[in-house]
């Protein structure tokens, strides 16, 4: 999750698009132009040790003049973590 937070800030697209799940993965990856991402807040993790295939990671990512907070889907795809998807927490 934090790699991926990293990658949003940084405008990685080739590492966002590398750790999605080819079941879940768009073309390509729309960066809002202007936005600044300013810290991540990891609230609470479930699964997503050695022994799981599947967890899940509710965070909360800011930006200038607001934040994000979400549940993130994610499940191990040939031995790396990749994200599936995500639902907006209100």
């Amino acid at each position: 999750m934090r790699s991926r937070y990293t990658a949003f800030v940084k405008r990685d697209e080739r590492y966002l698009l590398r750790t999605w799940h080819p079941r879940t993965r768009p073309a390509r990856v729309d960066f809002e132009p202007g936005l600044k991402w300013t810290g991540l807040e990891v609230l609470e993790t479930t699964d997503g040790s050695a022994f799981h295939s599947a967890g899940t990671v509710t965070f909360r990512a800011s930006y200038r003049g607001g934040s994000l907070h979400e549940r993130s889907r994610f499940e191990r795809v040939d031995g790396a973590w990749v994200y599936v998807d995500g639902e907006f927490v209100e």
